[in-house]
């Protein structure tokens, strides 16, 4: 069904924002607000803009990108950050991927 990566969410240490994907509306509450706060402490922790994205198969992927003249952008720490939260994080990620799956790629459980 979907070509191209589905962004979740995002959130911007230059812009001082965050955005959830207005498809991602049905979330719960609590789910919501989890993302809002991992995303938004990912980016003030390390700078630059992080994605969640999914791919066509229904992975939940993070992006983590800086402006080319970012010399406060921390990429080693962005990488052990991201392999952090995909640890802490396990059990609301997978969460992720299946709503996904079911709820946009129309896969059974």
């Amino acid at each position: 069904m979907y070509q191209e990566k589905v962004v979740l969410c995002a959130s911007s240490k230059y812009e001082q924002k965050y955005y959830l994907n207005p498809d991602f509306s049905g979330l719960p509450d609590q789910v919501k607000k989890e993302l809002q706060i991992m995303c938004v402490l990912f980016t003030e922790d390390v700078g630059g803009i992080l994605t969640l994205e999914y791919d066509e198969e229904g992975n939940l992927l993070f992006n983590a990108i800086c402006d080319e003249g970012d010399i406060l952008y921390d990429d080693i720490g962005s990488d052990l950050k991201i392999k952090q939260l995909r640890r802490d994080k396990r059990d609301l990620l997978e969460g992720l991927e299946m709503y996904f799956r079911v709820f946009f790629l129309g896969e059974d459980e």
